[in-house]
């Protein structure tokens, strides 16, 4: 089998052309053993890059320990990069399908090679029951929507300790918390123990927040399935639509993340988030399964 390494931002995933190759199979067990850093090729997970009748090419996302997501906005800049630059779609807007939703992509390039991609990455969803989590949001900051509320500023207690958080879903579930320091031992102690809470049904990603100005912040990201990574797109913006409910960031914020920065807007306009950043590819190898 064929593949490509890339990365945005430092959050590297293996990419697989299914246009030029069939699908994979054992998905699960593939995704888990080449994504080991020590016995593997090494990466956050498995990309597959497959044919689309909606859209220019369609992403399949899964996590380092083998289990499908809906959506990874990093990886699917680098889906933009590989299908412009390899040939599939030489365009400089291109639309990705992920998780059900198409995706709209304006690409930025020098040399022929694509470097920063703009995700318009949609509206988020806010609902509780959709995220979904069973937290509750505070009568005094819970805004209803149907039968539903936000969850804005909520109290949840983990280990004995109680963190504010604001759940956000971008395709996939989000809970942000703003901290005064991102330590060690909060991201990779607190970080697990919230993915794996009851009030998170399907599991969620997990940031964790410093507020360096009201544009500017800092963020590290425990990712459901694949631990800490160096960055999390769709968490990015989960932080900047977080930020902004919660009072503590303007609309348009710069992120930066172990693996370098990310621009993020929520625009008032239409309600929807884009994302830009880079998009690098590392090598390409031959996998040889067992």
């Amino acid at each position: 089998m064929q593949f490509t390494k890339m990365h945005g931002t430092g959050n590297d995933y293996i990419y697989v052309d299914c246009f030029a190759q069939s699908v994979p199979n054992q998905i699960a067990e593939l995704a888990r053993t080449i994504s080991d850093r020590h016995r593997g090729v090494g990466a956050d997970g498995l990309i597959l890059i497959c044919p689309s009748d909606q859209a220019d090419a369609e992403m399949r996302m899964f996590n380092a320990d083998g289990t499908p997501a809906e959506m990874c906005g990093n990886g699917i800049r680098c889906v933009a990069k590989y299908v412009h630059d390899h040939g599939i779609a030489k365009k400089r807007t291109l639309q990705i399908a992920s998780g059900g939703k198409i995706y709209r992509m304006e690409l930025s390039t020098h040399g022929g090679l694509v470097e920063q991609v703009c995700v318009d990455m949609g509206e988020p969803i806010l609902a509780a029951a959709l995220i979904p989590t069973t937290l509750i949001g505070l009568a005094a900051m819970a805004e209803s929507i149907g039968p539903a509320s936000r969850v804005v500023n909520v109290p949840l207690t983990i280990g004995g300790i109680s963190h504010e958080v604001t759940c956000v879903s971008m395709g996939n579930p989000h809970c942000v918390t703003f901290v005064e320091t991102a330590t060690d031992a909060l991201v990779l102690q607190a970080g697990p123990q919230i993915e794996t809470d009851h009030h998170f049904p399907n599991r969620t990603n997990v940031e964790f927040v410093e507020l360096l100005s009201p544009r500017e912040v800092r963020q590290r990201t425990w990712e459901r399935g694949s631990g800490e990574t160096e960055a999390c797109g769709t968490g990015a913006c989960a932080v900047c639509v977080a930020g902004f409910l919660s009072g503590r960031t303007q609309r348009q914020i710069t992120v930066h993340l172990r693996g370098g920065d990310l621009q993020l807007e929520w625009n008032a306009a239409n309600n929807h988030v884009t994302m830009s950043g880079p998009a690098v590819e590392i090598f390409s190898g031959q996998w040889r399964s067992k």
